[in-house]
């Protein structure tokens, strides 16, 4: 799957609430809060089943209830549409779950 550009990284961020691209670009970011450590969790068992599914899995980061997910595909050095659409499928089972 080839590298997106940087035109298309940023292009994608527009249908992405809140995910960003990290300093380099080569990686979205987005951090989501829950009210509890618990819900975290759920939400983090959620993304894997999207990950597996996906067979393309994101680094996860999770501090209480905060949940930190970068997305890159690292074969390819960069960005790549499996990216964009693991991070729609995750804003999907997230909607209404963190408070931003």
């Amino acid at each position: 799957m080839a590298r997106l550009s940087a035109e298309e990284s940023r292009g994608a961020l527009g249908d992405l609430p809140g995910w960003t691209l990290a300093a380099d670009g080569a990686a979205l970011e987005k951090v989501f809060q829950f009210r509890t450590f618990r819900q975290a969790m759920a939400f983090v068992n959620r993304v894997a089943e999207l990950a597996t599914e996906a067979r393309h899995h994101p680094d996860i980061h999770i501090s209480y209830n905060r949940v930190t997910l970068t997305l890159t595909t690292h074969d390819e050095g960069g960005l790549t549409e499996k990216d964009i659409a693991l991070a729609r499928r995750i804003e999907e089972v997230g909607e209404g779950e963190s408070g931003g």
